[in-house]
């Protein structure tokens, strides 16, 4: 059975922060000394890395979740918790990270050690000794630890091959690789024979290999989705040269020049820069057609026999220096790491008639990390937001007493200042 798997979903968890300590020094003469409690340890990172030792998501397939460790939380004596450990998760070259609920592309890792940071850790709380200050000489409150992200994957692994297989079902591509390299793959006489690329690697001589995907058989109106249509096309994209495939033997009444305009029309139907690679035309299955019988289709184009080896040392040549051309030009292919910066400071949304939401990372913090069951920590929350310029705003977009004021999950009663 076959254990190629090109797409699956993962869930990743980064760790929670640990929450500070609030802690007196209570010790000999010291029978109410200052604050000393410890902060709390940051929560794990889950990093993405593309691994050349990886060719397969079949990992996540029955084992979805990923969870990075929590922080420890902060105790007495200025002890600080420990970091959670960090995840690294290694995933094949050439995989694609979306968010599964919006489609948004956010990373492609295409060389080996490439990484994203797929979900960030929580932030630590502070202990009650940060708080110290003139105005408090013996805080009673220390910070939460904030919670670690989550969110869900759609990961895709886009083939990294030199030349790209393209076809009809059955038209012989499987047979082929088979031939020109070590690949093994399931060969039989009907149509969608391979339900999944095979990969081959090629070697000509000690300086010159590439690598060859046996893409499985296109339609007509797979660019639109028919068949297995978007599943198989992704894998051409990668490609850097490809080879058009076409049967001699004018597969169900298809000649071999429609064939290859219906192949062309998908690729380009799809992504359209396909058509500005290089490419290879063969036709296959020389050894079932007679040489009157290529004649009256007017095939010009090159010819092979998998079978019988006719013309796969020629074709293998014009891959070979085709892929050596285009390396040539491009050594790399470079990574896409989707950055976009937090959302910082404060911003007010009318969420409803009477109800407001603040929204930011800053503002976030001030009630996620903070005690809001103590007076001595809401007055420093009041302070934090004030500070951030929250009341004014808040005047700004029609707030009037008694208004409902959300931030997160947590909301209070809206008081104008006197």
């Amino acid at each position: 059975m076959s254990q190629f798997v090109d797409e699956c979903q993962l869930n990743v968890r980064a760790g929670d922060g640990g929450a500070g300590c609030v802690s007196f020094r209570r010790e000999g003469p010291e029978a109410m000394g200052g604050p000393n409690g410890g902060d709390g340890g940051n929560g794990g990172n889950i990093w993405l890395v593309a691994d050349h030792n990886q060719s397969s998501l079949l990992a996540f397939r029955d084992h979805p979740h990923r969870r990075a460790t929590n922080g420890v939380h902060g105790k007495g004596k200025d002890l600080h918790g420990r970091r959670g450990k960090s995840l690294e998760i290694s995933v094949p070259m050439g995989t694609v990270a979306f968010d599964l609920y919006s489609g948004e592309l956010l990373a492609e890792l295409v060389n080996h050690g490439d990484r994203w940071l797929a979900v960030a850790g929580g932030r630590g709380g502070r202990g009650n000794a940060k708080f110290l200050s003139n105005r408090r000489r013996a805080p009673n409150f220390a910070e939460q630890g904030e919670h670690g992200e989550e969110r869900w994957l759609k990961l895709e692994l886009r083939l990294m091959a030199d030349v790209a297989l393209v076809g009809f079902p059955n038209v012989g591509k499987s047979t082929l690789i088979s031939v020109i390299s070590a690949a093994k793959p399931k060969i039989a006489n009907y149509p969608f024979t391979t339900l999944e690329p095979n990969l081959g690697v090629v070697s000509l001589d000690d300086d010159t290999d590439f690598v060859v995907a046996d893409i499985p058989g296109l339609i007509e109106g797979a660019s639109e989705g028919k068949g297995l249509g978007h599943q198989f096309l992704r894998h051409v994209e990668r490609a850097r040269v490809l080879c058009i495939m076409v049967d001699l033997a004018s597969l169900d009444g298809v000649s071999p020049q429609e064939q290859e305009r219906i192949l062309l029309h998908e690729l380009g139907e799809y992504q359209p820069d396909l058509l500005d690679r290089p490419r290879v035309v063969v036709g296959t299955k020389a050894d079932a057609v007679q040489a009157e019988e290529l004649e009256a289709i007017g095939w010009e184009g090159g010819i092979i026999s998998a079978v019988t080896g006719q013309g796969v040392p020629d074709v293998v040549g014009q891959m070979a220096s085709l892929v050596h051309e285009v390396r040539q030009a491009v050594e790399y292919e470079e990574g896409v790491v989707v950055l976009r910066p937090e959302v910082t400071g404060a911003a007010v949304e009318r969420v409803d008639d009477g109800e407001f939401r603040l929204l930011g990372r800053d503002v976030e913090r001030v009630v996620a990390l903070n005690d809001v069951t103590t007076p001595e920590a809401l007055a420093y929350i009041d302070f934090q937001l004030a500070r951030l310029g929250v009341p004014k705003m808040l005047t700004k977009a029609g707030a009037k007493e008694g208004d409902v004021i959300w931030i997160g999950e947590f909301s209070f009663d809206y008081e104008p200042d006197q």
